[in-house]
Order: C-alpha cells, then structure tokens, then sequence
C-alpha cells in the first residue's frame, strides 16, 4: 500500500516538474521579440547590431538633417555627440518632434541606416529619456535644462 503512495507522489512530482519547465520556456520564447535593448548611436557604430535585429536607438536630432521625403517618409539623423547615425521613418512624426530635441526610436539597423518603425519624443521642454541622457553624459555633451 505505501509503494502505491510513493509512486503517486512521484508522479505528481515529475508532472509539477515538467510543466514548470514547459511554462517557463513558453514564457521565455514568448518574451524574446518584446525585449528591446537600448543603444546610442556611438554603440551602434562601434559595434553594428545583426541585421534584423530589434533595439531602441536614441540621441539628439543632428541639425539640419531632417529631411521630408514623398509621402510620409522622414529622413534625419540622430546623434549623441560622438557619432551619428541616418535614420529613416514612414509615418507621422509626434508633434514635438524637431532638430536639436531628444528622441527614441523603435527599429533595425541594416548597416548603413537604422529603419525605424516607431518614434518617440520627449514630452514637455525638460523631458528627456534616462537612456538618452545618460548616452549623452558619457559622450560629454548632455546639458541639463535650465531651471526657471
């Protein structure tokens, strides 16, 4: 009668064990596209991401690089004070978006422009992302805003 316990038990057991292991790889492989790694245009140019890769770029729109091309095609170039990188973007633009602002972008870099498909500006005249401020302080170029 016990043995017939211990083998109930134990299967029981192995069933908990398997699909803790089968819930846990579902979740991982569920989560692998959401994972978006953040990175600074002087990042991206020392060492280039794989093609099709998925990651946020963000930096400062570089000055006179915003070009509207036909259609809803935006043309500019992002940078953090070290390096820059063209981007590319079809779509509408958020209303404080323009040159000399911070910026996130949502995308893939095919070694020459980063392709984005989504973009993010700041929100108010002191508003900048973390990443995006702390890229800018290690180049050496991050100015806080002024307090009124």
């Amino acid at each position: 009668m016990r043995s017939l316990k211990k083998k109930r038990r134990i299967q029981i057991i192995l069933v908990a064990a398997v699909a803790l292991v089968l819930s846990t790889a579902l979740i991982g492989y569920a989560m692998r596209d959401g994972i978006n790694f953040f990175r600074s245009p002087s990042e991206v140019m020392a060492a280039p991401p794989a093609p099709g890769e998925v990651f946020r770029i963000g930096g400062l729109v570089e000055a006179g690089t915003l070009v509207r091309g036909a259609g809803s095609e935006i043309r500019f170039a992002v940078t953090d004070g070290g390096a820059s990188v063209p981007v590319s973007y079809v779509g509408v633009l958020p209303d404080l978006f323009d040159e000399d602002q911070g910026m996130v972008g949502l995308g893939s870099y095919d070694g020459t422009t980063f392709r984005a498909t989504e973009i993010l500006a700041k929100h108010d005249e002191t508003y900048m992302p973390k990443e995006v401020v702390d890229a800018l302080k290690e180049q050496g170029v991050y100015q806080a805003p002024d307090a009124d």
